[in-house]
């Protein structure tokens, strides 16, 4: 079981920028493979970005250019800088690690989907106004 706690939503206006966080703890096996999903009311939990353990990033094609999932071994903590937000992007913001049985898996094959991965924080919201 890992536990993740995300932080750093709000509401901004068109054009801002925001930084999310997600402290990742009590985890006591490899994951390879981290990620940032989000959901709005009425819509399926999307992928937006990942991260494998090397450092090689994936992105949606609706954030590419515009959002930087990140992460900092030392603080066990993983990021998303989203820059230039727009309406579109407003949503509960999750972190999402795979299960244990799942954890050496790469991101190519865990992505987008979401139930490929059994870890969740409790979300972060994110709210972009025009």
């Amino acid at each position: 079981q890992v536990h993740l706690m995300e932080s750093g939503g709000g509401s901004v206006q068109t054009g801002g920028s925001l930084r999310l966080s997600c402290a990742l703890s009590e985890y006591s096996y490899t994951i390879l493979c981290m990620g940032w999903f989000r959901q709005s009311p009425g819509k399926e939990r999307e992928g937006v970005a990942f991260i494998d353990d090397g450092g090689t990033t994936h992105y949606a094609d609706s954030v590419q250019g515009r959002f930087t999932i990140s992460k900092d071994n030392n603080k066990n903590t993983l990021y998303l800088q989203m820059n230039n937000l727009n309406p579109e992007d407003t949503a509960m913001y999750y972190c999402a690690t795979p299960v244990k049985e799942a954890g050496l898996q790469p991101c190519a094959v865990l992505r987008p989907n979401p139930r490929r991965f059994g870890n969740w924080g409790q979300g972060t919201q994110v709210t972009v106004s025009s």
